[in-house]
């Protein structure tokens, strides 16, 4: 599903060449549930927007499910991220002028699939996450557990071949991050891929396996746990 061979990423930064990727090479098959793990500046961050068609990178090569993602305008580079990927942040980045529902269905939006339709199926996801009941409720009026739900929705609505989340859980409480990561593997559990990057070592020891960054490179991507 994902191959990374010799990735190398760098930044200008203050008239120096940063090197935050340095040879990283990665395979995570389909169906797999990976964490990605790092403190600040290990890379992760440049990794998942690399992953998520979000940036580039200078050598190396990156395939998607058989698909080369490398050198792509931006036009193609969001037409990939709309056929394969879904995000989820932490911070949720719902619209808040839009009611759940419609903030679930807005990638359908961009498919221009019909508003009649778009939304049958929104309120098909919602009821997945258990929010049926809060389909027309503003941003502003769920809590931040249902607002991180309404996320979930809206990655998976489009039916993307991996989701990429990004801290899922660092903005909730304990019980709700349960919540969130049940959903997670749900979803893992029907076939979907699914990489999540987090500090957190019980998030990371919810997945089935976990790759460990430092200093821009893999030190460890066999850490698996068993059940």
């Amino acid at each position: 599903m994902i191959h990374l061979s010799n990735i190398i990423k760098s930044y200008e930064v203050g008239g120096h060449t940063l090197q935050v990727l340095k040879d990283v090479n990665l395979e995570i098959e389909k169906g797999e549930l990976v964490s990605i793990m790092g403190s600040s500046g290990s890379g992760k961050s440049t990794m998942l927007n690399i992953l998520g068609i979000l940036d580039g990178y200078d050598s190396g090569t990156y395939k998607l499910n058989n698909t080369l993602i490398k050198n792509l305008s931006e036009r193609k580079a969001a037409y990939y991220r709309n056929q394969f990927i879904g995000f989820v942040f932490q911070s949720f980045n719902l619209l808040s002028f839009k009611n759940a529902m419609e903030n679930v269905a807005l990638p359908l939006y961009y498919q221009k699939v019909s508003r009649k339709k778009r939304n049958a199926r929104a309120l098909e996801y919602l009821e997945m996450v258990g929010l049926h009941e809060w389909a027309h409720h503003m941003p502003s009026e769920l809590s931040g557990g249902q607002k991180q739900r309404v996320a979930i929705a809206r990655a998976l609505i489009s039916n993307p071949k991996v989701i990429l989340a990004d801290e899922p859980t660092g903005a909730l409480d304990s019980k709700t991050t349960m919540e969130v990561m049940n959903i997670f593997k749900d979803v893992n559990k029907n076939g979907m891929t699914v990489i999540i990057v987090t500090y957190e070592n019980e998030i990371s020891e919810l997945t089935d396996r976990v790759i460990l960054l430092k200093d821009g490179r893999i030190i460890n991507r066999e850490i698996e746990f068993a059940y």
